[in-house]
C-alpha cells in the first residue's frame, strides 16, 4: 500500500476536518501496513475500511513498545529512542525511521508556544536523562540549545553552583532564559538555593521515576514556584512513544500542536471514547507515522471540551497485562 500523503502535510494542518482526514488516512496504511498494530486490530475484529471517525480507531496499549518492534513497513531504525526503566522492568523503544521527522515535529511546536528561541538562553537540567543513553528528550533539548545561540545555553548534569552562576548572570542582565528541568531537579534546586527569578521561563519535564515520592503536578508545582521565587511554571508533556509534545503555558492545562489530538477512554470501557471528561488518556500523533499514530497511553487526565487537557496521574495498574495473549 502507498504512503497516503506528503509527510510534510501534516506540518501544515490547520482544522480540524483537515487533522481527522489525515488521521483516518495515514490509520487505514498503519493497519495495512504496520504487523503488530495490524494483528492488534484484528483480534479486536476491527474492519479498517469500516472505520469513519477518530473515536472508531482503536489505539494500541503503549505497553506493546515494550514487547514488540513498533514498525510501519520495513525498515531499518536511524535512531532508536529508549525509556528510563527501574530495575527489573522493561524499557519501551521506539524505532525511529526518519529522525527529521522528530526534529520538524519538536522544532514547530516550540516556536508555535514559545516563538523563537534563537535569541533566548535555555538552559537544561535533565540528569537522570543525561545520564542513560537513547532519550529522545535529550536530543529535543540538545537542538534547541545549539538553536539559541546564546553561550550561557547548555546542559547541566549535577553542577546546581554553574548552573545558579549563569542564572544570576542572567537575573542581572534582566534577560528572559528558559529553564528546562526534570521534575525531581527542578526540587532539588529549589530546596538548595533561595532564588527569587524574575525572568525565568521555567518548564518541567516530569519524571520523579523514583528518585523521589510521586506527587501531584499542582503540589510539585506548588514547591517549585515557592523554592524558585517564580509565579508560574510550565510544563511539557512527551514520551519515547511519541514524536510530538504538548505544553501547559498556565495552571496545568495542556495543549497540542495542530498534528497532534488527545482523546480520553472510558476506564471501565477502553475501546468507549470521549471527547471530554476524565478517562486514560489516548493520543493521536501524526508525526509518528513509521511507527503508530495511535496509541493508549497509561495516563489518568481530564479532557476540556475546548480541547486542552490535564494530567491527572498514572493507572494504579500501569505495566499493560496480556499484551502477548493475542500472539499466543
Amino acid at each position: 500500500m502507498s504512503f497516503p500523503f506528503l509527510i510534510d502535510d501534516i506540518f501544515s494542518i490547520k482544522t480540524s476536518e483537515e487533522f481527522e482526514k489525515y488521521a483516518l488516512e495515514l490509520f487505514r496504511y498503519q493497519a495495512a501496513e504496520n504487523k503488530v498494530y495490524q494483528r492488534f486490530i484484528n483480534f479486536l475484529k476491527v474492519n479498517p475500511e469500516n472505520v469513519r471517525t477518530l473515536a472508531e480507531i482503536p489505539f494500541l496499549p503503549i505497553g506493546f513498545f515494550k514487547s514488540f518492534e513498533i514498525k510501519t513497513g520495513e525498515f531499518s531504525p536511524e535512531i532508536t529512542f529508549t525509556s528510563s526503566a527501574t530495575t527489573g522492568s522493561i524499557p519501551s523503544k521506539h524505532l525511529v525511521k526518519d529522525k527529521t521527522i522528530y526534529f520538524k515535529s519538536f522544532e514547530k511546536a516550540f516556536k508555535l508556544f514559545y516563538a523563537d528561541i534563537s535569541e533566548k538562553p535555555l538552559l537544561a537540567l535533565l540528569p537522570s536523562y543525561l545520564e542513560r543513553e537513547g532519550s529522545s528528550l535529550i536530543v529535543m533539548a540538545d537542538a534547541l540549545i545549539k538553536q539559541s545561540k546564546r553561550p550561557e545555553s547548555g546542559f547541566f548534569l549535577n553542577n546546581y553552583e554553574a548552573l545558579v552562576n549563569t542564572i544570576t548572570d542572567l537575573e542581572n542582565k534582566g534577560e528572559t532564559y528558559f529553564l528546562l528541568g526534570v521534575s525531581f531537579a527542578l526540587l532539588d534546586l529549589a530546596e538548595q538555593f533561595n532564588l527569587n527569578l524574575k525572568n525565568a521561563i521555567v518548564i518541567e519535564t516530569g519524571g520523579m521515576k523514583g528518585r523521589r515520592k510521586e506527587i501531584t503536578r499542582s503540589e510539585l508545582h506548588k514547591q517549585i514556584k515557592k523554592g524558585l521565587g517564580v509565579s508560574n511554571v510550565e510544563s511539557e508533556y512527551g514520551m519515547t512513544e511519541l514524536l510530538s509534545q504538548a505544553y501547559a503555558r498556565k495552571i496545568g492545562l495542556f495543549e497540542t500542536p495542530p498534528w497532534m489530538k488527545v482523546l480520553a477512554r472510558d476506564t471501565t470501557d477502553p475501546l468507549n471514547l470521549k471527547t471530554t471528561g476524565r478517562g486514560g488518556i489516548n493520543i493521536i500523533d501524526l508525526a509518528n507515522i513509521h511507527s503508530c499514530a495511535f496509541i493508549a497511553t497509561q495516563d489518568l487526565g481530564k479532557l476540556h471540551s475546548n480541547g486542552k487537557f490535564e494530567v491527572l496521574g498514572r493507572f494504579d495498574n500501569a505495566e499493560v497485562r496480556g499484551c502477548n495473549l493475542m500472539f499466543s
